[in-house]
């Protein structure tokens, strides 16, 4: 099941990363900055079904731990960060790095509110 997700989640990072870069293009990493709030929301989304209403591990296992795992690209942020803050662009690094952690805290909290409804 984690091997199913993983696989599953790793090409849909790239395929959308690539795709937001595409389009977006520029230094900033767009691409990742999405997946990463995305990939909060899954979590605090998928996390409340799986542990209040949908208790088969194997859910957990395949969405949560493969999927989510293979998606969400915390060592990619990091990498560009360090590139921007190579390149000399602190304000771009400051905005990726705590608009990322901030609005990601805020998408999985909102995942998690909108599961726990009924």
């Amino acid at each position: 099941m984690v091997m199913l997700g993983g696989a599953s989640g790793t090409l849909a990072r790239y395929l959308i990363g690539a795709a937001i870069t595409a389009r977006a293009g520029g230094r900033f990493p767009l691409g990742t900055v999405f997946i990463n709030i995305s990939g909060s929301f899954l979590v605090g989304f998928l996390m409340t079904i799986l542990t209040q209403r949908w208790t088969n591990p194997n859910w957990r296992l395949l969405l949560v731990v493969g999927f989510l795992g293979g998606y969400t690209t915390f060592s990619a942020f990091e990498w560009e960060n360090l590139v921007l803050l190579r390149d000399g662009a602190r304000m771009a690094a400051l905005l990726n790095g705590v608009g990322s952690v901030v609005v990601g805290l805020l998408a999985v909290w909102l995942g998690a509110a909108l599961a726990a409804k009924k």
